[in-house]
């Protein structure tokens, strides 16, 4: 079995066998008509359970054409133009380029002797990225797995920063609290509850009509929490909301922050990739007062999953994630100024996944991205357009990144709930044919839909085609009911 070791003897094999795997997928990649092919649960799970583990096919092509079965042939591809559903983007060559060649490396980018380069290389781009933001010369950060974990980090940091630098209250996380948007992320919820902060400490903020904070609310409530005797430990603040794009006014909340001594977290894990554009970089005005920032190059920047870094403003509050172990970085790799990026990650092993940015800057260039980002940003605006001038559907906001939350309003058809199943249904069904793929959410407590636009090669024909096909369905449901009725 040591033939199947990577290595100078095997170098012929790996060549053929991921040349294999490659044209396999790229065939995939180019006969693949429609974003998925609408297989079910129990049909795809009957063929995975029927592989028998513990008998190798001992043969790569063998394991390829198994894969197809299970796999390949029934996946959910993100590179075709009516896939339309979650933040989910299609991935740029030169990313995918990295991703390779970093798979048969296989540096783990906790220590300098496991990532001789690769520790540089991640530093350089954290720098790249805090000058983008405007973080100033002190910042730093670290590659992680993905915007939920940065923002665990960052409000970690945040409740240590605030145990050690603000009287009694501070000292127990119980009285710490925590003001995000009504229409934050989930895991900032979730982070509170890993922190031990309690299950109240997240203060809900209104938003607005175009789902930003209320920073008059905000500011209403940072002061109750004072009042009460409580600390106000950090204000997430979203730049690019999962459902609606919204960015919240980040430099009145950076004001309030300055004013209450409030940590301030960005949750840009979505739109960070207005730091590479070149007409709507503006939209971010603010973000470079936050203590801390999340970005999701693995969503904007276009790069393949996972892809993700958080970044603080003051290096020196990374040590609260620093802890020392005789067989990795003893405390003196400090004075010897070895750089350690276990030093500043929550994680301890941990992918090199800062090559696959790296290349796709060096192949194609920062506004090369950014101009990806901006065409489907401007896409979603002739979006909003079309669905605002269409009477069969209800859009709830013009769009300020490139989500779409709307739903379809059959024709004489007034009770809510029914409008929730005809568009529940429309969903469901699109998603059976495989011909699209769109999302769900809930406003006001009905169910709505959602585009989320991050494919440049979309066009406004295939969002015309998916609104007639959803409407379609809709409409083969309400008859349906009336047959049955009947």
């Amino acid at each position: 079995m040591r033939s199947h070791l990577l290595n100078d003897t095997t170098a012929e094999h790996y060549r053929c066998s991921v040349t294999e795997g490659i044209e396999r997928v790229a065939a995939k990649l180019a006969t693949t008509d429609r974003p998925f092919t609408g297989i079910t649960v129990h049909d795809l799970a009957h063929r995975i359970d029927a592989v028998d583990l513990d008998t190798p096919l001992l043969d790569t092509t063998a394991a390829l054409d198994e894969l197809e079965e299970v796999y390949l042939r029934d996946a959910v591809y993100f590179h075709h133009p009516r896939y339309l559903a979650h933040l989910n983007c299609p991935v740029v060559i030169p990313a995918v380029l990295g991703e390779a060649v970093l798979s048969a490396v296989n540096s783990s980018l906790d220590t300098w002797d496991q990532s001789a380069g690769g520790t540089l290389i991640e530093r350089k781009l954290i720098d790249w990225t805090t000058g983008r933001i405007g973080l100033g010369p002190a910042a730093d950060g670290v590659f992680t797995s993905g915007g939920s974990q940065s923002n665990l980090q960052a409000l970690l940091l945040a409740r240590e920063e605030t145990k050690s630098g603000r009287g009694d209250h501070a000292e127990r996380p119980t009285n710490m609290r925590v003001f995000a948007s009504e229409v934050s992320h989930f895991s900032v919820k979730k982070s509170a509850t890993l922190l031990g902060l309690g299950p109240d400490a997240v203060v809900t903020i209104p938003v607005d009509r175009d789902k930003r904070m209320q920073t008059v609310a905000l500011a209403r409530e940072l002061e109750r929490c004072r009042e009460n005797g409580l600390t106000p430990m950090a204000v997430v603040a979203t730049a690019g909301t999962t459902d609606f794009g919204s960015i919240d006014p980040l430099p009145e909340i950076a004001e309030l922050c300055d004013r209450y001594g409030t940590w301030m977290h960005v949750d840009a894990a979505y739109g960070c990739g207005l730091l590479a554009s070149v007409r709507n970089r503006h939209l971010l005005d603010g973000i470079e007062r936050a203590d801390s920032v999340t970005v999701d190059y693995h969503k904007s920047f276009f790069q393949p999953v996972s892809s993700s870094a958080v970044l603080v403003r003051d290096a020196a509050t990374l040590r609260h994630a620093t802890y020392h172990a005789d067989y990795l970085n003893p405390r003196r790799m400090v004075t010897e100024r070895i750089p350690n990026q276990v030093d500043k990650s929550l994680q301890t092993t941990r992918r090199f996944d800062a090559l696959k940015l790296w290349m796709t800057l060096r192949v194609m260039g920062a506004d090369g991205v950014g101009q990806l980002f901006d065409e489907v940003c401007d896409l979603a605006g002739r979006a909003w357009e079309l669905l605002a001038a269409d009477p069969r559907f209800d859009v709830v906001v013009e769009p300020r990144l490139s989500t779409l939350v709307f739903r379809h309003i059959p024709a004489g058809v007034t009770d809510p709930a029914e409008i929730d199943r005809a568009n529940l249904y429309a969903r469901k069904a699109l998603f059976a044919s495989g011909e699209a793929i769109v999302a769900g959410t809930r406003v006001g407590g009905r169910h709505y839909l959602k585009f989320t636009l991050l494919n440049p090669e979309t066009t406004v024909d295939d969002i015309s085609a998916v609104l007639d096909l959803i409407a379609d369905h809709a409409e083969q449901y309400l008859g349906d009911i009336l047959d049955r009725a009947s």
